[in-house]
Parts: C-alpha cells; structure tokens; sequence
C-alpha cells in the first residue's frame, strides 16, 4: 500500500533512506573508533589524552545540537543539514589524515561539530514530509538503525583496524556521506514554508560548553596531572563553578533556553536525568576501556575484540527491547531503574575477576550482565523524562536526557581514563622501571601487534598494567551504579500518559528506538 505526504504524492523513501544514513553516520562514529583505540595510542602516542578522542567528538555534538535545530529553523532545514554533513565529512577527513593526538583530538571536535546537526536535522526534515498517521513505519526504520550502529559499530571498527588502517574509521565517513549528500541534495524538495524566528540561545550553549569542558578537565587531570590543590585545578574549579551559575541565571531569563529550568521542578524528571547521567559515564567508560584489555591481555584483533562484546551489545539492546514492551503492557516502570541499578552494579563486580589468565569466552560472556543493565536504566530514564514533560517542552525534555546522558559519558570517560592511565603507568613502572614505563605509555611504542615482539617480561608487565587500569574503570563504574541503584529508589511510579501528545514527535538527540 502506497504511502502519500501532505501534498498527495508518494512518500519519498529514497529521500528518507538518505536521512537514516545522515542519522546512522552519528550514531555508528560514536562507537566504531573504540576497538581502533588501542592502535590508535599505540601509533600516535599520549596514553594519557585517549578519553579526548571520545570525548571531544562527544562534547561538539552535545553543545550544538540545539543551536543546529535552530538554525534549520532560520535558514532552511535542508541547506542546514546538508551544511552538517559537509562539516561532520571535513572532520572524519581530517581525523584521518592526524599525525599526532593533539590533531586527532581537535579534529573529532569539527566532527562532533557536524554530528550535532546530523540527528536533529534528519528528524527535522522527516517531520515536514512525512505526516503524522504515516509516522510509525518511520519510526521503526529508525529503530532499527540503532541496535545496527550498535552492534556494528565495534565491529566495523575493529574489521577496519585489521585489514586496513585505524584510519579508516574515519575515513568510511567519506562514502557513506557523500551518499547521503547526494541523495538529500537531489530528491529532497521541502514545501515552502514561513521561516520561524526562532531566538538561539548563544549564551546558555557557551556557559554550558565552559562549564563541561571545564568539568571534564577537573575530571581528567584532578590528582593526576595536578594536584587537586595546584593553582590549575583551582582556576578550573572557579571556572567550572562561575559558568554553572551563569549558565542557570542565562535560563531563567531566556526566552528559549537550552534546558528550560521548570523542567526540574517535577521529581521524576530530575532523577531521571541523575540516572541518564550515570548510565551515560558507566556506559561509555566500560565500552571503550573493555576492548583495551580484550586486545592488550587476550590477544584479541581489533576485530575480533569487538566481538567480544556483542554480549554486552545484544544485553543492553535485549534489555531496552524488553523493557519497552513491558512497560506497554502493563504500564509500571519504577522497578526497571532500580533493576538497571543493580544489574549495573552486579555486572562490575562479576567482571573485577578478570586477569591475564581468563579465558576470552568467559570474559566476553561477563560483559551480558552490565549491558542488559544499562539497557534497563537507558530506556526507562527516557521513558519517565518523555512522561515527566508537559506536551509544550517535549523538544526540550527528549534533548535534555540525551544531553545529560552524553554530559555523563564525557566525564565518566575523563575520570576513569586518567584513572585506568594512572593504574597502568603505576603498574608498567613497578614491574620495567619509571622510564620504561614512561616510554610504552606515552611515548607511542605499544601496539596489541607489537605486544608478542617485546620481551617475556615487558609482554607480561603490559597486560598486568592493562588489567590493574581495567580493575580501577569498572571499580569507578561499580560507585557509580550503586549511586544510580540508589536514587532509583525515589522515583514515583506516576501514572503513564494514555498516548503521546499529538504536537510531539521525534525531537533532537532522542533516539526513537528508546520511545518505542
């Protein structure tokens, strides 16, 4: 049965294939450099900047997002989405080509830039050409590209490591993206509509940027690089705590703010964003520190550690799948949290036994449990923020989880980085001695491939270091989701709206597979 738009015609789903794919390049790139990780270290050196990789690209996206979905609003959603690729296509070229981290870092930063409008311009676009009624087979398709960025991200990644280059984690952009342009440039023609003048909220997204970037810094570098009384940590403490204020004092005056303050007057909506925001560094810390210690102390390929965790993947997406169902069949859904909690926290503690010595199946086995558990929390949070909002902030809400979600994940992978750094430094230099150790990690002399070429003790002295830096992520992670189990206590099991306001769709950063 044929599907028509507004105006009568055939729905364009050739068009909207090239939308999916825009989408599909944000969400596959926040996942497909994990397994490259390693050999990334390894070539460019500085052990110590690796959580900048994740989290510059993490941070561009998250601190324009809003501002991408107002300028479509300003100069055109199409010309808008297309200038998003083109941006996010510049930074994955210029990744590529990095020859030292400090390169490679600022250039994910221009391609987080890009991301940022990639979600919200796709979702943009579909919500003016297609109709509501017609919305839900599209929401499906959307559905579906997540659990295949997913799942396909650590092994695409790992596949291109392998047989290519780590480059071409970035460079796989190219193509895809030059797809997408084409097809959107030629088969997408917008109706002609009255240009909304939408008010950016400049100051809230650069107060908001300061005070992340600044946190994430704290995170990374407090006890570590400095001292937490230096005169560094303690200008980026009044830093971090200035641009908060003004970022809360810029909202409660701004006619459109990033993060409307009378969202967090109800109770559910607050905790719900506690718990995004400890998923989110649990979730992130554990995916790209896990294939370190599969490729490091099993032996894994980059590949072949990226199937090492399909457990954790298929656990995390079996868990949201479920839940979702759940919840619409009998509509209670204060225990799914609380379930996520636990399970996170069970899910840490079962894999604090790994050593040199385990066995690569029972390894990747332990990872089922900590992904099912943040798959519990990740769609339950989503679920009780969109119930939370009132119709009038649904944009808002949907934006402001993901935000939090991906705030959590920048510094739960900056704190626990420079903590599985510090542990693997300490271990490397009690076993080869301060200027080996200096030298393996920093100075870009370790690859998995060239692990089996140093000597037996130096081989053994790395993969003890790997899995020590390991023990202090997932002991992080274990704190943190015995916070989230904790304050999942308090949610209320408010009753669940009979339907979905008839104004809200999909909005930014919301991913539509977790409000099935």
């Amino acid at each position: 049965m044929a599907h028509h738009g507004p105006d009568g015609r055939r729905l364009p789903y050739l068009a909207v294939f090239g939308l999916l794919l825009g989408m599909f390049l944000a969400m596959l790139d926040g996942l497909i450099v994990g397994t490259a990780l390693p050999t990334i270290v390894g070539d460019l050196g500085g052990l110590d900047h690796l959580p900048w990789v994740v989290t510059a690209y993490m941070l561009a996206g998250a601190a324009t997002t809003p501002i991408w979905g107002k300028l479509g609003d300003l100069y055109g959603r199409k010309a808008t989405f297309i200038t998003a690729i083109a941006l996010f296509q510049v930074g994955s070229l210029l990744s590529g080509a990095s020859q030292d981290m400090s390169q490679l870092i600022a250039f994910r930063a221009v391609q987080g830039l890009g991301a940022g409008g990639l979600m919200v311009g796709a979702l943009a676009i579909i919500g003016v050409l297609v109709p509501p009624r017609h919305s839900g087979r599209l929401q499906s398709m959307i559905g579906v590209i997540m659990p295949i960025a997913y799942i396909g991200g650590p092994l695409v990644g790992g596949l291109l490591t392998d047989h290519l280059s780590w480059r071409w984690t970035f460079y796989v952009n190219l193509p895809l993206g030059a797809v997408a342009l084409l097809i959107i440039a030629t088969r997408i023609h917008l109706p002609p509509a009255e240009r909304v003048r939408a008010r950016i909220d400049y100051g809230g997204a650069a107060l908001l940027t300061t005070a992340i970037v600044v946190l994430t810094l704290l995170a990374g570098w407090g006890g570590s690089t400095y001292s937490w009384s230096s005169p560094q940590i303690l200008t980026l403490t009044a830093v971090g705590i200035l641009s908060l204020a003004g970022f809360v004092a810029v909202e409660r005056r701004a006619a459109e703010p990033i993060i409307p303050p009378r969202l967090f007057h109800d109770r559910n909506f607050t905790l719900a964003q506690i718990l995004s925001f400890l998923v989110g560094a649990v979730m992130l810390s554990v995916t790209n520190y896990l294939p370190q210690y599969m490729q490091f102390v099993q032996g894994a390929s980059p590949a072949a550690s990226g199937m090492l965790l399909l457990p954790l993947m298929f656990g995390m997406l079996g868990a949201q799948l479920l839940t979702g169902r759940l919840i619409s069949g009998n509509g209670r859904y204060r225990v799914y949290p609380i379930l996520g909690g636990a399970l996170m926290i069970a899910g840490a503690l079962a894999l604090l036994p790994l050593d040199v010595d385990t066995a690569p199946v029972t390894a990747s086995a332990l990872t089922l449990v900590i992904g099912a558990g943040m798959g519990l929390v990740v769609q339950s949070t989503t679920l009780i923020t969109m119930n939370s909002a009132d119709p009038r902030d649904m944009g808002a809400a949907s934006g402001t989880v993901t935000l939090l979600r991906t705030i959590g994940g920048s510094l739960g992978i900056a704190l626990l980085g420079g903590l599985y750094a510090g542990r693997m430094r300490d271990g490397l230099g009690a076993h080869l001695g301060p200027a080996a150790a200096d030298q393996l990690a920093v100075g870009g002399d370790l690859t998995p491939a060239l692990l089996p070429g140093l000597p037996a003790q130096a081989g053994d002295a790395v993969r003890m270091a790997v899995t020590g830096g390991l023990h202090g992520v997932l002991i992080g992670a274990a704190v943190l989701a015995v916070i989230a189990f904790a304050a999942s206590w308090l949610i209320r099991e408010v009753p669940l709206r009979d339907g979905p306001p008839t104004q809200a769709g999909p909005e930014p950063g919301t991913h539509a597979a977790t409000r099935r």
